[in-house]
């Protein structure tokens, strides 16, 4: 038996309108905690900005390209990860040329850290890349003897940077000059391929006024080199900026204040010491002031971005964006660290032991191959 119900004018309107509402505001409460959830973990993504940045048109993060602020509150494993074995032990032998330049070409690497990061991020360069420096200093305004590190007279924080990079290598010209050929500066969120490094040094004698990096245009006539991404000088070019540069106020600048990569670049230029062109035969860079991933996915780093009008030689994305010996990447957290510790020195393919690769870049057109593999290039006349 069906009951009549008399119906009101508006009444059925009225009521597919207030659950049309309620669902729309239950979808958007749903929608705006999923996406919260999604940014707040995207904040371990180091520069996540990039991609918003795409659609806006602007870039919304990292307008200071010497800031760390994404990865500040990221650290690693409370205790280092060991691996099942060395690099060293388990493939002891293949890299016949690089174990030589690891004497032949002596690599002083020191880290500019702070307290905060002793325990969060220091310590992870120390039990992965670090260790193959022959010397590994970490600089910092306080002592800290598991690391160990060097107590410098100075104050932490970005804007303090030029004061602590020119306190940090006067101390390495007075205690370790006769110690190594070359001189590296990174930070403590950046990974080096040391090998790579020797490798590309080995054709220079460290007597030349000149030091290499990832080269940007700005501020400086003949380019200078990111911080982040690191930068070495020869022996010859520690010793001008430190014996010249810094005792000429009229050079560089005498306080504290602006960004040490610039202020070094300025500084280098003034008593002759060449910027470097560190790309390999085929043009591609070696020092990278990113992580891998957006040097290589194409369109992670929009074409408005600062990075592509500041880099000194043109760069590609993709697969090709790096060289096969590339140096060195920035913004690496602690736990990434460890990842490419393994993809770098324990991961191999089955059945794949050596490949051709080009030698550094020249000026002349001509490519020189000869064997290599993971350990670094071999001697061209081994067998």
């Amino acid at each position: 038996m069906l009951t009549m119900v008399n119906h009101q004018p508006g009444t059925g309107l009225s009521k597919t309108f207030i659950l049309t509402l309620g669902v729309g505001i239950i979808f958007g409460f749903s929608f705006a905690y999923v996406l919260l959830s999604v940014v707040s973990w995207e904040k371990a993504d180091l520069l996540n900005n990039i991609a918003a940045s795409a659609l806006t048109g602007q870039y919304v993060g990292h307008h200071d390209p010497h800031s760390h602020e994404d990865i500040e509150d990221l650290s690693g494993p409370d205790v280092p990860l060991s691996f099942h074995s060395t690099d060293e032990d388990f493939h002891k032998g293949e890299g016949v040329l690089a174990e030589s330049l690891a004497k032949e070409v002596r690599v002083l690497c020191f880290i500019l850290t702070n307290p905060t990061n002793h325990q969060k991020k220091a310590k992870h360069v120390k039990a992965t890349w670090g260790r193959r420096c022959n010397v590994l200093l970490f600089m910092s305004s306080e002592e800290d003897k598991t690391l160990p590190s060097v107590k410098l007279n100075v104050s932490e924080g970005r804007n303090f940077l030029w004061g602590k990079i020119k306190e940090a290598f006067q101390y390495v010209y007075e205690h370790y000059f006769d110690q190594a050929d070359w001189f590296m500066k990174a930070d403590d969120d950046t990974f080096v391929i040391v090998e790579n490094l020797r490798y590309l040094l080995m054709s220079h004698n460290s007597s030349e006024p000149i030091y290499f990096g990832c080269r940007f245009k700005p501020y400086v006539k003949q380019g200078y080199m990111s911080g982040g991404a690191g930068y070495v000088l020869s022996k010859e070019a520690l010793s001008q900026f430190v014996e010249r540069a810094l005792r000429d106020k009229s050079n560089c600048r005498g306080d504290s204040g602006g960004s040490e990569d610039v202020e070094i670049g300025k500084c280098l230029e003034g008593v002759g010491v060449q910027a470097g062109d560190s790309r390999d035969s085929l043009g591609r860079g070696r020092f990278f002031p990113f992580v891998p991933e957006h040097h290589l996915i194409p369109g992670h780093v929009p074409k408005n971005f600062w990075y592509w009008k500041w880099i000194y030689y043109p760069a590609e994305e993709g697969m090709n964006c790096c060289s096969d010996t590339a140096i060195s990447f920035h913004y690496v957290s602690p736990n990434m660290m460890y990842v490419m510790e393994y993809l770098i020195y324990h991961l191999r393919p089955y059945g794949l032991h050596t490949r051709l690769l080009p030698t550094q870049h020249t000026n002349s057109n001509k490519i020189t191959e000869f064997p290599y593999n993971k350990s670094g290039p071999l001697d061209p006349n081994s067998s």
